[in-house]
Parts: C-alpha cells; structure tokens; sequence
C-alpha cells in the first residue's frame, strides 16, 4: 500500500501585515480579519528561490521522520513559479540540492490551488506503476514573485510557503477515490499578465465557481466512496480566504469547526494550504479527511484520506 507517511512544511519568518496597511489598500480592518482573513501574509527572503523553499520543508521532514536519502526514488514538485525562467525543471534543481542519486525519477507538475490533490493521485499512481518505495511530493509557489504591490486584491491575499510529503509503503493515511475537473474556458478568471507579467484575479468569478462546482464535486466523491457528509471528521479546504472557506462549509452543511480557517498569519499559499494543514493532523484522532482543493485553471480536485 502507497500512501502518506509524513509531511512537513516551511513557512518563511517574514511577515507583511495586512492590518498595518488596511487603510492604504483601501480597506477596513473588519474586512481584512472577516472576508479575506487574512491578517498577515508570509514572504520569502529576497534570495530564496522556489528550489530553496523545498529544500527547508525536506530539512523540517527530516527532524520528524527517519529517511535514508539513498532510498528516495521518486522527486515531484508542484509549482507555476519555478526556479529562474523554469528551465531545467525544479524538481532537477531540488534534487542536486539534496544530493540524491541519479536512481530517482524527478518531474515537476504545473498546478495551482488544486495541485496537491491532483499531485498525491500523480506521485502514488507513478510509484505503484513502477514499483517505487520513496517518494517526496513537494509544493512550493511563491506568488510573490508575480504580485503588483499596488493590487490590493491579490497583494494581501497570496502567502509564500512550501511543503513536502514523504509517500511511502507505511501510511499513517490513504487516498481513497478522488475527483478531478477543468474549465479552461474560465482560465482568465486567475491569470499572469503577457504584458506586465503580474498576477490578475477576477474576485467575482472565483468566489462563483467555488461556491457552486466545488460542492458539486465534494458530494459527488462521498458518493463515489460510499460515504456520507458525516463519515468525514474534518474537511481541509484549500484557503482561497476566510470568506470562500466558511461560505462552502455553510452551503454544505458542514460545523464551523470541521472546516477550519487556518491561515491568519500566512496568507493563500496556493498547493501549499492542505498540506500545511494536514501536517498539524496526522497525530490527531481524525478517522478521515477530506480535502479539496481549486483555483488556477480553473481546476478543481476532491479526495477522502483514510487512516491506516
């Protein structure tokens, strides 16, 4: 059996604050702490590339988990804002920084907010395929990289973060049947400009999508699984913000406290929101987990973890 063993994750120390700046953008501080959520967002250090952001999450995995380096066989990063110009693929540079062997398949996969989900379906399915023992399915997307820091509407929004998840043949959880979906005709709804090469988001249809594809989606997986909404003790949204992760609990039915808003002082940080959270989990008591995560695309993925 393939499935989750552990998962770290680095967060950068710095933090930008939304409230000190509320008025400059424009903005109250009931909507920065109701609506968007988020009251701090994390950045990187002017120097650290998307490959370094990795590497700290794998040096925080190896102070939790026991890991033999010459056993790692397979390298995925999911991220849309590589390392340089994104040639060679950061998965590459990755793994020279971590001196792997030559022995280990390394790719990168080009998702946004949904990409940890669709990245846990693409690492195990690639392992079992190929017999692979060892696995590192990191997350890595600094958006402030491609932030005009004159929008506010994506500038206090977008946090940087990274995370890795070792897969393995001992799982504390397992991916139980997932589903997966795109709309590309709605991809200017999130996209980085040709002109200025900055980030530009459609508020609107974003929070449209979310609020009616995605419950569709989450109901359609329970039913997939056999599974009812009250089988699952704690549903991991992707955090778009405060305002999108209690307005889908709510049209779902789900407690406040099952859908947590988790991340006040780090900001959306893309892939790297469920793993994030899941990370706090994988001690907890929790039988399964949903986690569903949408965004860039648009795409959307749902899936069950289940405890071994």
């Amino acid at each position: 059996m393939i499935g989750i063993e552990q998962v770290a994750g680095y967060v950068p120390v710095r933090r930008v604050s939304n409230l000190a700046r509320c008025e400059q953008a424009g903005k109250t501080r009931e909507f920065i702490e109701e609506k968007i959520g988020f009251c701090a967002v994390a950045r990187r250090a002017e120097n650290e590339e998307t490959s370094d952001l990795c590497v700290k999450a794998f040096e925080r995995l190896r102070e939790k988990a026991t890991i033999q380096v010459d056993r790692i066989d397979c390298v995925v990063v999911c991220t849309q804002n590589p390392d340089g110009r994104g040639l060679p693929h950061t998965s590459a540079v990755v793994h020279a920084k971590l001196g792997l062997s030559e022995d280990v398949a390394a790719f990168d996969i080009s998702l946004g907010c949904s990409g940890y989900v669709f990245g846990l379906s693409v690492i195990q399915s690639f392992m079992r395929e190929n017999s692979l023992r060892c696995g590192l399915l990191f997350t890595a997307d600094p958006y402030s990289r491609i932030l005009d820091p004159e929008d506010y509407d994506t500038e206090l929004l977008f946090g940087d973060a990274a995370s890795v998840t070792l897969v393995g043949g001992a799982p504390r959880f397992r991916m139980l049947g997932s589903r997966f979906a795109s709309n590309g005709t709605l991809r200017h709804a999130i996209e980085v400009s040709l002109e200025t090469g900055k980030l530009s988001m459609e508020g609107y249809n974003v929070f449209k999508f979310t609020m009616t594809a995605v419950p569709r989606q989450i109901t359609a997986c329970l039913r997939d699984n056999g599974l009812t909404m009250n089988d699952i003790d704690l549903f991991l949204f992707h955090q778009g913000s405060k305002f999108i992760v209690d307005n889908l609990a709510r049209k779902l039915g789900i407690p406040p406290e099952k859908a947590p808003f988790m991340a006040s002082e780090t900001g959306n940080t893309v892939s790297s929101t469920i793993p994030l959270m899941l990370e706090g989990h994988l001690e907890s008591a929790e039988r399964r987990i949903l986690i569903s995560g949408f965004g860039v695309g648009l795409s959307w993925g749902t899936s069950v973890l289940e405890r071994t």
